[in-house]
């Protein structure tokens, strides 16, 4: 099957979801965290395509502001959730306290940890009310994420994507490494796994996580000639993971 045949194939699978979606009141979220640079943005372009925008959403939160501060931790993105044949996708979700937080000092260590503790419960209420939550991890490599950062400096066409996050990104590399393995350990639930994904190739990881999304969101009848995600792009997150290549050291 030629790449543009099977693209098709697979950005149809994703209409055909969310017709169904629309259809039984199926609500679905997908949280999408990564290393800076990972491709986050381009993996929800590919994903958003072809679906309605009407039935689409994309939450990409700023910081909170002082009045968020002083709500409940999980407050400003429940209302972000999907009603009844909605698909949400969150560009950086809650899990920022235990990553862009940890690392650059942007809340307090018993913020963390009570975080920690409180998050595979509140993902446990969200599925047990119906919601269908995917969790998915982008990792690259760190000289990968090397050259992409220095064509962000260089192409005026990603001025956008330039933040002051980036600058810190190669420094606090290890301090990342550590903060994600921390947080998939602890957040890893049978409930709301983790799923990861290779991204150093971009269109091969684009390829994986929508294979993914249609086999875990998508009925039975659209899903089951769908091939299931190169296993060295795309897989379920365990302990060996940390340590034997499969993540960015």
């Amino acid at each position: 099957m030629g790449k543009a045949k099977h693209d098709h194939k697979l950005q149809l699978g994703l209409v055909r979801m969310q017709a169904a979606m629309a259809k039984s009141g199926e609500r679905a979220v997908v949280v999408l965290e990564g290393r800076d640079t990972a491709g986050k943005d381009g993996t929800i372009k590919a994903i958003t395509k072809h679906l309605s925008v009407r039935n689409t959403r994309v939450v990409a939160l700023p910081k909170p502001s002082d009045r968020e501060q002083s709500q409940w931790y999980f407050q400003r993105y429940v209302s972000h959730l999907p009603a009844a044949g909605e698909l949400v996708i969150f560009n950086r979700s809650w899990y920022n306290r235990a990553g862009v937080e940890v690392v650059n000092g942007f809340s307090t260590h018993a913020e963390q940890a009570q975080f920690l503790r409180d998050v595979p419960d509140f993902e446990r209420m969200l599925v047990e009310n119906g919601i269908k939550l995917v969790k998915l991890w982008l990792d690259i490599d760190k000289d990968e994420q090397a050259r992409r950062l220095e064509k962000r400096r260089t192409d005026p066409l990603k001025a956008l994507k330039m933040s002051s996050l980036d600058a810190v990104a190669q420094d606090k590399w290890d301090e990342y490494s550590a903060a994600r393995d921390t947080m998939l350990e602890r957040t890893h639930s049978v409930w709301a796994p983790w799923t990861c994904v290779r991204g150093d190739d971009k269109p091969a990881a684009r390829k994986a996580v929508i294979r993914h999304l249609l086999h875990a969101i998508a009925d039975d009848d659209v899903a089951h000639d769908i091939k299931q995600p190169n296993g060295d792009v795309l897989f379920t997150f365990e302990l060996d993971a940390l340590k034997d290549g499969r993540l960015a050291e």
